[in-house]
């Protein structure tokens, strides 16, 4: 392939990506409980279970995302492996954004998870056993643009209105940092299906929708 070739299917990638996640952007109304921290309005206990809820999430999406890399390509599994490790990452300081909460381990031992908040790992379990893992990538990108910004609308509100220092406020500042390593990864393993076929824009729209809508129920969830 011409360097030419190459340069010109890496922009269609780029552009199917950016497109995507365009035509696919929550609706602002689909989550009530951003809003509420962003004025300081929720309650201490709904910030504690979030903490919890994340507890569950986290590692069920980083085996999800390590049994995806043993599925994919080489390109999507680099995708999938950067995933699993930065979960891997964010465990840690979820724990003490958890402890600035008032989460101690007989508090979570006790707690039950919410059906609404844990359908979304449930969802991203049943595309990593089921799903192509290139149309899995696209879908995820989608989602987690989303997912950034109301990490970073958390953060700031977790400092302005209740007194979190930047320990505790370090996962959300994880997630709401852009990667530019993992957007290139992405637009890589994009790029490598459409050359060869494996890409099924409708299916990853499809699977995107879906996230989106799981996500939702995990915020709506904790209101």
């Amino acid at each position: 392939m011409s360097d030419a070739t190459e340069d010109a299917m890496t922009r269609t990638a780029r552009e199917l990506l950016e497109t995507a996640t365009g035509e696919l952007a929550p609706d602002p109304r689909s989550n009530p409980l951003v809003p509420l921290i962003a004025r300081g309005e929720a309650d201490r206990a709904v910030l504690a279970a979030l903490a919890l809820e994340q507890s569950w999430v986290i590692p069920a999406d980083r085996r999800a995302f390590l049994h995806l890399a043993d599925r994919a390509g080489p390109e999507p599994a680099a995708y999938f492996t950067a995933l699993a490790e930065g979960e891997e990452l964010a465990a840690r300081h979820l724990a003490v954004f958890g402890a600035a909460c008032g989460v101690d381990r007989a508090r979570a031992d006790a707690y039950t998870p919410l059906p609404g908040c844990q359908s979304y790992p449930a969802y991203v379990a049943w595309l990593a056993l089921n799903a192509e893992p290139s149309d899995v990538v696209l879908a995820l990108t989608v989602n987690f643009s989303a997912w950034g910004g109301y990490c970073a609308t958390i953060a700031k509100a977790l400092r302005a209105h209740y007194g979190f220092g930047d320990e505790a406020c370090a996962f959300f500042d994880f997630f709401a940092e852009p990667s530019p390593d993992l957007d290139r990864m992405a637009t890589e393993a994009v790029q490598t299906a459409l050359e060869e076929g494996r890409l099924n824009q409708n299916r990853a729209h499809r699977y995107a929708r879906l996230l989106q809508a799981y996500e939702a129920m995990f915020w709506t969830a904790l209101v």
